[in-house]
């Protein structure tokens, strides 16, 4: 497990500084905040309890188009065209009109913050006081206060810089998912829809070059997952070792919240059905960071992005919606003969080609292209 990277002796100095734009998390969501950033002038911090890519709690893969669109390619390590399905009825293979791969967590995220211009540093975030019109937010670390007009929100589903009561798991609207990370390999990403393993949710193996990850995710938040990874485990033959996981999200939450901006986990945008939330994290990201940088270069007001973003996350709702019923329905029929007819059907290319699409167009990777860094990647600042 990663070790929080906790500043010692000499190196604990206290925090007390004004910034432009306070990005609190350094993983997908944080990151790609920073990199819309990046040469618009403005003094940006990022913060996080852990340094850039010390804390993978993913499976990490994405869609191919998506990591190509940020220039993130290096850091991919596998590449699939095609999806295996196992259900107790038996094995169905999915031809995807467009690939996934899995990649590296650690260079994936120094490459996005080779992308910026931005600062980093290591603290704990515990809270906000806030301040209305263009006046700055007091965001309150373990190591001192900041002090920010912009502030955004990338750390994770605790929503810690959200206003009011927060909902803990597992009463949240969060699934719960575990995996190991044995050495191996494989040719294709694997499915589990099968009771066996969980009735509401699925396992997976993702090969990822030289190690192989293998999981187990429940929607519902009060089942526990770990005998069922550890089953999984053995029933595909890898070592139960290098453990991970994480509360994922299942329901999309306000984008804003009384000044403060909200990207990925934060604001709920891991999608329903499939606990997909890297494109996602990115794809609102950088409409987060396009709206920070309007306000940088004075075309807008910290009101007006505020309302512009919270309006593009609402858009999707309905979306999201659908597929928390779909989520719904998978929990019923998982159990029941039908799951198997259902993945069945999906060997129609004609099939899996309309769904798949409609999918990725929820976040279009072509979304990457509207805008990019403006600034050369830099030397990496942290161990490779």
């Amino acid at each position: 497990m990663p070790v929080r990277a906790t500043k010692r002796g000499a190196e604990r100095t206290p925090l007390d500084r004004d910034v432009d734009v306070l990005i609190c998390g350094a993983s997908f969501a944080g990151l790609t905040v920073a990199r819309e950033l990046a040469g618009s002038g403005a003094n940006v911090l990022i913060v996080d309890r852990y340094e850039i890519g010390e804390k993978q709690t993913s499976a990490c893969a994405a869609p191919t188009t998506w990591l190509a669109n940020l220039g993130l390619m290096d850091a991919v390590q596998q590449t699939f065209s095609r999806l295996v399905v196992h259900t107790p009825r038996g094995t169905d293979t999915w031809r995807l009109p467009w690939s996934f791969s899995t990649f590296d967590y650690r260079t994936l995220c120094q490459i996005l913050y080779a992308q910026t211009d931005a600062e980093f540093d290591t603290a704990k975030v515990d809270g906000i006081t806030r301040y209305g019109a263009g006046d700055a937010h007091v965001v309150h670390t373990d190591r001192g206060d900041l002090r920010a007009p912009l502030v955004v929100d990338a750390l994770g589903w605790r929503r810690v810089l959200g206003s009011g009561p927060n909902v803990q798991p597992p009463e949240a609207f969060l699934s719960r998912g575990l995996e190991v990370h044995p050495d191996g390999g494989g040719e294709d990403m694997e499915l589990w829809l099968d009771p066996r393993y969980v009735p509401a949710g699925y396992g997976w193996s993702f090969p990822a070059d030289k190690e192989v990850r293998v999981g187990v995710g429940s929607f519902d938040p009060h089942r526990h997952v770990k005998d069922p990874t550890l089953q999984l485990a053995r029933d595909v033959d890898v070592e139960a070792v290098r453990f991970q996981g994480n509360w994922i999200p299942h329901k999309l939450r306000k984008a804003t919240d009384d000044g403060v901006f909200f990207c990925g986990d934060s604001a709920g945008h891991c999608l329903p059905v499939t606990a997909e939330g890297i494109r996602t994290a990115f794809y609102f990201s950088l409409a987060c960071g396009r709206e920070l940088r309007a306000v940088v270069a004075g075309e807008r007001t910290r009101a007006e992005a505020l309302a512009r973003y919270a309006e593009f996350n609402d858009s999707h709702a309905n979306v999201y919606l659908w597929m928390k019923r779909v989520q719904n329905l998978v929990g019923r029929i998982n159990p029941t003969p039908l799951m198997g007819l259902a993945t069945f059907a999906f060997r129609s290319r004609r099939l899996t080609e309309w769904a798949f699409n409609h999918y990725l167009a929820i976040a279009p990777p072509e979304f990457a292209l509207a805008s990019g860094p403006a600034v050369a990647a830099r030397a990496l600042p942290v161990a490779a």
